[in-house]
């Protein structure tokens, strides 16, 4: 097949790249950032730089293309204009150029967050949507936006993926290893004995494979939930991952109720990458059902939490020494810890 990839300089879409590129597939890329072609395999793979809100660059993108995985999306630190933008009006011009160029499969990255911060788990994919933010908010409508092009006969399959980490990923994770390689306490948000289901971005890109190339269409047009194979309390998985590492960090729960007022605080004056999705949610469960994945797709997830955080550490230890310097607010780029190091001084 060939395959479009929106995001493809992204942290996820250079995964699904190089998965896809393994078993055969020719692959067009499209972004706004720069990619860096040495991370990317030597052939089969078409780089374009352009937005998915413009139609002109979707139609050079979607040139002889058989499918497209919308991986493109303004994250959560973006601005609120940025973030609705991209997310709702981009997915409306990716689908509209897709069904013009007669695209047989779409795919959609969509979010847990659209669940917002429910009391009752594990989350199935029937549960009702209440975004938290613009950015839960825009993949509500987005994820909408689908359902309209799936009503117009197209194909539209949404996986809706708890946070996904491995090797490349940086951003809050970046902050987290650093800690701890340099032998730091750990805050957690509260007790640590709540459960916080995590994703190895290898696990989804399997799971997108199996969504474009199902045999059966009412399966690829679905909506799934997809998480780690299994996964323990937060107390348990990060302690796993700072005994993997032997540097003698500890974790620290901290009072939830203390703590995140002071974040929400240090979001507010710009002192902090932490975002209220990050640290709101940290303390309470969050996990989600595979069932649905398993029984039409065929899917089964395979990393667990603690060897999803060990084999992204381990990436992170191998690279960081020759990490390009500065930040951002992109998952693939260190994030300015702002007021955090002073904090990471003291423990």
């Amino acid at each position: 097949m060939k395959i479009c990839i929106t995001g493809g300089a992204g942290f996820l879409g250079l995964h699904l790249t190089k998965h896809l590129h393994s078993l055969g597939h020719s692959l067009t890329l499209l972004d706004i950032d720069d990619y860096v072609t040495s991370e990317y395999p030597p052939d089969n793979v078409t780089f374009i730089g352009g937005d998915v809100r413009n139609m002109a660059d979707m139609e050079r993108a979607l040139d002889g293309a058989d499918a497209v995985i919308h991986a493109a999306a303004a994250l959560p630190l973006w601005s609120k204009e940025e973030i609705y933008s991209t997310n709702i009006f981009g997915t409306k011009t990716v689908l509209e150029a897709a069904m013009a160029a007669q695209i047989s499969r779409v795919a959609y990255v969509s979010s847990t967050a659209v669940y917002g911060v429910p009391q009752v788990h594990p989350l199935m994919e029937y549960f009702p949507m209440v975004g938290v933010g613009p950015y839960g908010e825009s993949k509500i409508l987005a994820e909408k936006v689908c359902g309209d092009f799936r009503e117009k006969g197209m194909v539209v399959g949404v996986i809706r993926p708890k946070t996904f980490i491995g090797p490349y990923r940086l951003g809050v994770f970046q902050i987290l290893f650093e800690w701890i390689n340099e032998g730091h306490r750990i805050p957690l948000i509260g007790s640590g004995h709540n459960r916080y289901q995590l994703l190895d971005v290898q696990d989804l890109c399997v799971a997108f494979e199996k969504m474009i190339t199902s045999k059966d269409e009412a399966a690829a047009a679905n909506t799934y939930n997809i998480g780690a194979a299994s996964f323990g309390t937060v107390r348990e998985d990060v302690s796993a991952l700072c005994e993997h590492a032997g540097s003698g960090s500890k974790i620290l729960p901290v009072p939830a109720g203390l703590v995140i007022p002071t974040l929400k605080l240090f979001e507010k004056l710009h002192l902090s990458p932490l975002y209220e999705w990050i640290y709101g949610t940290a303390h309470r469960d969050s996990f989600v059902s595979v069932e649905k994945a398993s029984r039409l797709l065929g899917f089964s997830p395979v990393q667990s939490n603690a060897q999803a955080l060990i084999r992204s550490y381990d990436w992170y230890m191998e690279n960081k020494d020759t990490m390009a310097s500065g930040t951002g607010i992109t998952h693939r780029v260190p994030w300015d810890q702002g007021i955090l190091k002073l904090f990471k001084k003291v423990l």
